[in-house]
């Protein structure tokens, strides 16, 4: 099964038809093991650990597929194939990704939904290439090319970074985000609320959806004795919550997991703004599965604490799972729900 963009990078194959390609950013489907039908060798980036996950079943020797803001090689390709993300603001990392992995004059596919900010490529794709020409237009998806001018450099990752002070009751922290990273420049308002309303927590904490890693460093902040694990579905989250702990000095386990299927064992507490987009719609889906399967993971009388969108339906799903409701605090945007384990 393929998504609309697949489908009109492979509805265009004559232009990858023999072609060492990387393709990056790519999305839950079978693109990759499909693109073996016109190419000797495929590698593929995501940076969603659910789409990696979709595809790394069909790897073998002529498909490499890898998880992370960058590859662990310094390979170079005929072509690369970037799809278009949902974060406008991600894409001139992964042109700049896209410009390293590239053979000389190697060729740049993008594809991505005409609602995504894909009509807005040539101003994104930077000075290594040519100008962005488009190729394609169907099932409400473009496809543009471009060529590679000339030798590029390593994307640094302080080049797509940026950094804002917190201040907490203990004192300042600083906040690291990559590009593309939810609430990139400030504190945003339901985090506050959820920072505001805490319980005093004490042993193994889960933050999950843990984003640029707020939550987690004013839980240290607070106690640098918890044992926290910090998990997010997004490889560039985690990154940015990695450089937020190494920024202020702290510890914790951070790494990716699809909802909960990659944590292990049990938590005195459970912390979470969830998150309720995927992709360019928004859905609880994600948050509902998490509701069961953290209660499931949550020790006896432990804790567990979120925060959400009020116009959101979490109520009746913590009501079945937890058997009751409590609202910690709320003003005109958002919940703060908690609840002990039984």
């Amino acid at each position: 099964m393929l998504t609309n963009p697949s489908q009109l990078l492979i509805r265009n194959s004559e232009l990858l038809e023999n072609q060492r390609v990387l393709v990056v950013n790519f999305e839950s489907d079978t693109l990759c093991k499909t693109l073996l039908e016109h190419c000797p060798e495929v590698s593929g980036l995501a940076l969603d650990f659910n789409h990696f996950l979709h595809q790394n079943a069909a790897t073998n020797s002529k498909l490499k597929l890898h998880f992370g803001h960058e590859l662990q090689t310094d390979d170079k390709f005929d072509a690369v194939v970037v799809y278009f993300p949902k974060a406008k603001a991600l894409a001139p990392y992964l042109f700049a990704l896209a410009a390293w992995h590239l053979a000389p004059e190697g060729l740049l596919l993008v594809v991505g939904e005409n609602k995504g900010g894909i009509k807005s490529v040539d101003k994104l794709t930077g000075a290594h290439f040519s100008k962005p020409v488009k190729r394609d237009n169907a099932r409400h998806c473009l496809l543009y090319t471009a060529v590679l001018l000339g030798e590029a450099t390593k994307p640094k990752v302080d080049d797509f970074v940026s950094q804002y002070q917190l201040s907490l009751p203990g004192g300042d922290v600083t906040i690291c985000n990559m590009v593309g990273v939810f609430s990139d420049k400030r504190l945003d308002e339901g985090t506050a609320l959820l920072l505001d309303n805490l319980p005093a927590l004490s042993g193994r904490v889960l933050d999950f959806g843990c984003g640029a890693g707020v939550i987690a460093i004013a839980l240290l902040k607070a106690n640098p004795a918890l044992q926290l694990d910090c998990v997010d579905i997004n490889a560039m989250a985690l990154l940015s919550c990695e450089l937020s702990l190494k920024a202020n000095g702290m510890n914790a386990r951070v790494y990716a997991s699809d909802g909960l299927a990659q944590v292990d064992g049990q938590f005195d507490a459970v912390i979470s703004n969830p998150p309720f987009h995927d992709g360019l719609s928004s859905t609880t889906d994600i948050a509902t599965r998490f509701v069961a399967d953290s209660k499931a993971q949550l020790k006896p009388h432990g804790d567990w604490c979120i925060v959400a969108n009020r116009h959101l339906p979490y109520s009746d799903t913590i009501a079945k799972v937890f058997g009751k409701v409590h609202t910690q605090a709320e003003n005109n945007k958002y919940k703060v729900y908690y609840n002990k384990n039984s």
